[in-house]
């Protein structure tokens, strides 16, 4: 392990910081047009006289749809001195279908940052979850992701 840490006294105290919601108005035209760019013919996703047929009553929106709302920026600058940063995998959990004319807001938190040393030199993780919420203030989904932070030149 480094004898020296990155962690700033700045980045520990953005832990606990959320971003301020971002609302989008869900349109049954976009959630067809999503499903359509990723090829999910589901008539659930894009055939309102079949999906009304089904317990939902009408279209709903494919589960990954959420991944295309995204939440605002955090108030505080976590990437610490490090240039790339790679995708460290992240998990969802879903609690309500989104259907067409939900105003669902997102936002974004930083869980906890920590450090390792690895193959690629010293890298930050940081950890953030971002929640999705209709306008009766239900939560549809949750996503838990990790960013790795690293120097390509060490």
């Amino acid at each position: 392990m480094s004898i020296y840490s990155i962690i700033t006294q700045e980045m520990r105290d953005a832990i606990g910081v959320e971003s301020a919601p971002i609302t989008y108005e869900i349109e049954k035209g976009t959630i067809i047009k999503f499903a359509q760019a990723i090829e999910d013919s589901n008539p659930l996703f894009n055939n309102d006289e079949e999906a009304r047929k089904t317990r939902y009553g009408g279209i709903i929106a494919p589960p990954t749809f959420s991944r295309s709302l995204i939440p605002g920026p955090l108030p505080v600058n976590i990437t610490g001195p490090y240039t790339e940063l790679l995708d460290g995998g992240s998990t969802w959990e879903y609690f309500e279908v989104i259907r067409p004319g939900d105003r669902i807001s997102v936002s974004t938190r930083i869980l906890k940052m920590f450090e390792r040393d690895g193959r690629l030199g010293h890298v930050l993780f940081t950890e953030t979850e971002t929640t999705y919420t209709n306008q009766f203030n239900k939560l549809v989904a949750k996503q838990k992701n990790t960013t790795i932070g690293y120097d390509p030149k060490k």
